[in-house]
This record gives structure tokens, sequence and C-alpha cells, in this order.
């Protein structure tokens, strides 16, 4: 007889919706918020999860804060609390998108054009 079983870390995310102004790159965004773990399969099938961690990335830069324990499972409970700068510490800075978009076509580029190269408005 034998045994399959492994560790492996997953990850959960959570609907949660919070608009905020952006510390980083001073930008409106929303939160999204996610859990880390790891993880005893037996036979493929997850047995027993430890080392939680909870995270907050922003939609307009990518920054990601790691969330205090306690906001981040009242949260993963379903409960619709607002995250505030000082349940979070930034783990990883972000960046700013560079693409432009064209509001008239949608053409996109990276370049720094006052026209767009494809229909000629201003960008």
């Amino acid at each position: 007889m034998f045994f399959i079983m492994g560790i492996t870390q997953g990850r959960k995310s959570f609907d949660y919706n919070q608009m905020m102004v952006c510390e980083h790159c001073g930008s409106y965004g929303r939160y999204q918020v996610y859990m880390t773990y790891m993880c005893l399969s037996l036979f493929f099938i997850p047995c027993l999860k430890w080392d939680r961690q909870y995270y907050v990335q922003s939609t307009c830069c990518n920054t990601v804060y790691s969330l205090a324990p306690e906001i981040g499972k009242r949260i993963a409970r379903g409960d619709n609390i607002e995250i505030r700068p000082e349940h979070l510490t930034r783990v990883q800075a972000g960046y700013k998108s560079r693409v432009k978009r064209c509001s008239n076509c949608g053409f996109e580029t990276q370049e720094e054009f006052e026209y767009c190269p494809k229909c000629g408005r201003r960008f």
C-alpha cells in the first residue's frame, strides 16, 4: 500500500470591492483581497491548511500590501468592512502603466505621442 501526498502553496481571491486613491501612484483604483496558504493534500484532496496570510493588491499600479490578519479573517467570512491605511503594510511597490489609449478609436501605444497615429485625434 502506498500514499500519494504533497504540500503545495495555494491562493484564494475574495469578492471584495472598495474604491480608493492609491498612496503609491495617486490614481483611483480598488482593492483586490486574497489569501495565501500552505496545504497538505492526500490523494489530491486538500486536508490541512496552515500559514494563512492576507494580502491586498491595488488595481491601478499593482502595489501589494500585507493585510492585518483580523481584518482578513472578517473579509473571508463575508463581512463588509472598510480597509484603512493602518490595516496595511506595503510589501511590494507597483508600477504605473505607461499605455495610452485613444478615446476615439481605442488604439493603444506606449509611445509619448500627443496625437493618435491611427485616427489623428489628440490623446
